[in-house]
């Protein structure tokens, strides 16, 4: 089978990225694209982010996560530390994030370097979390094999039974983690793909370096 998708294009022409419309942080500036993104009516999930790890394997994988939280310090997310994602990030802490709003016609690219979060961070999240969502995490051995749904349906009814009295504690392989930027790339598209690329490097001083990037 074949298809074609040579024509599949469309012209990018919302807005424009200047330097001299950019922050010296760029913090502040992922602040106000998240802000616009997630006021919108287009962008039904604006903390969507892709994740990229090296895995054990030492294949790169991507997958879709929810960013959580994001401050001064960097962006914060959750997870199974067990799972697939856990143990690349335990063996390689180096990662990449990505956010893509399409109805804005921008991306942010985001390298970075992922610690766990403090035990007692972790824990104020997973108690806000809904009963079934905090079951999940028992209930699911993330990333391995399972025989049939049957299996996991077993798995969450023996775990609603064990926290019957509805008091359900963080599982210690369960928490966040926070991913320190060292690179944020701001991409905004134009036409003729001659889109605007502003690219942010953390330097030895802690300041952050600003640079213009040939689409």
């Amino acid at each position: 089978m074949e298809k074609d998708l040579s024509n599949h294009r469309l012209s990018y022409n919302k807005d424009a990225l200047l330097e001299a419309n950019t922050p010296e942080n760029p913090i502040a500036l992922f602040r106000d694209w998240f802000l616009s993104a997630d006021a919108s009516e287009t962008e039904h999930e604006a903390n969507a982010m892709n994740i990229a790890t090296i895995g054990i394997d030492g294949f790169p994988k991507n997958r879709m996560v929810l960013l959580k939280k994001f401050n001064w310090e960097g962006f914060i997310f959750y997870t199974n530390y067990l799972s697939e994602k856990g143990k690349a990030i335990a063996q390689n802490p180096n990662i990449c994030l990505s956010f893509f709003w399409h109805s804005f016609e921008r991306q942010i690219i985001i390298k970075g370097t992922a610690e766990k979060l403090a035990e007692n961070l972790s824990d104020g999240y997973f108690e806000s979390r809904p009963d079934g969502s905090k079951l999940g995490a028992w209930a699911s051995n993330q990333s391995e094999i399972v025989h049939s749904r049957e299996e996991l349906e077993n798995s969450l009814a023996t775990f609603e039974d064990k926290f019957s009295d509805g008091d359900i504690p963080r599982p210690a392989h369960w928490g966040g983690y926070l991913v320190k930027p060292i690179s944020i790339e701001f991409w905004q598209g134009r036409p003729n793909r001659m889109h605007d690329r502003i690219r942010y490097t953390l330097e030895a001083d802690l300041n952050w370096k600003k640079v213009r990037l040939a689409p």
